[in-house]
């Protein structure tokens, strides 16, 4: 049985006493969701068909420790080919990134940040050979221009969830990210890094967990 404690005349579980609100400072090309466990906090508002849809979002939300957190991560493509500007001279394959943190309201420190420690998983990668970009009529899964797609594994969202096998994220200086479109509004913590999977460029649906411990 859950254990109990005493507020202002009311019993609440004992995980109530672990309840923080935090702050959220996201910045993602091009696009994400965040999820406390398998709840969604947050969904990217720029679309990612929007051309050049690079922006930040600031939110608050309000979780227990341990607290885990859970990205979905997407580069924009036209199809499976990976590729974007089809058919025009900017044909290409198109980069990701992301950076984090979490602010705890109350005490104002950074609690939690995108980093190595993380867990990202790749489900959607292509083009697999890279020249597929110079393809004047690329196909996806045709001659050089094949994919790999795999669904999200069941419960990778849960607390519980075994990602010890999930490879750590890649961290990448902001030269390599060319961050813009609201990432210099953002005071960042030095904790704070730019991940994503082995590959910006041909990684395009990438799923990332962070836990974070009081």
């Amino acid at each position: 049985m859950t254990g109990l404690y005493m507020m202002a005349g009311t019993a609440l579980p004992v995980s109530a006493q672990n309840t923080v609100k935090l702050k959220a400072d996201v910045w993602a090309d091009n696009w994400f969701a965040l999820y406390l466990d398998t709840k969604l906090l947050k969904q990217d508002s720029v679309p990612i068909t929007t051309e050049r849809s690079f922006n930040a979002e600031t939110f608050t939300f309000s979780g227990g420790y341990p607290l885990q957190l859970n990205f979905v991560l997407k580069d924009f493509k036209q199809n499976d080919t990976g590729l974007e500007y089809i058919g025009t001279r900017r044909q290409q394959m198109g980069d990701g990134g992301l950076i984090a943190q979490f602010t705890d309201l109350a005490s104002g420190k950074v609690v939690g940040a995108t980093s190595s420690a993380m867990r990202c998983l790749v489900v959607h990668q292509a083009p697999l050979d890279k020249s597929c970009a110079r393809e004047r009529d690329p196909e996806p899964g045709k001659g050089v221009c094949q994919f790999l797609s795999v669904a999200e594994p069941a419960g990778w969202k849960e607390q519980g969830f075994d990602d010890s096998d999930w490879p750590r994220a890649t961290v990448y200086s902001a030269r390599a990210i060319r961050p813009k479109g609201g990432y210099d509004k953002i005071r960042w913590d030095r904790s704070a890094k730019f991940i994503w999977s082995g590959d910006l460029e041909t990684d395009n649906t990438v799923l990332c967990r962070l836990r974070i411990d009081r």
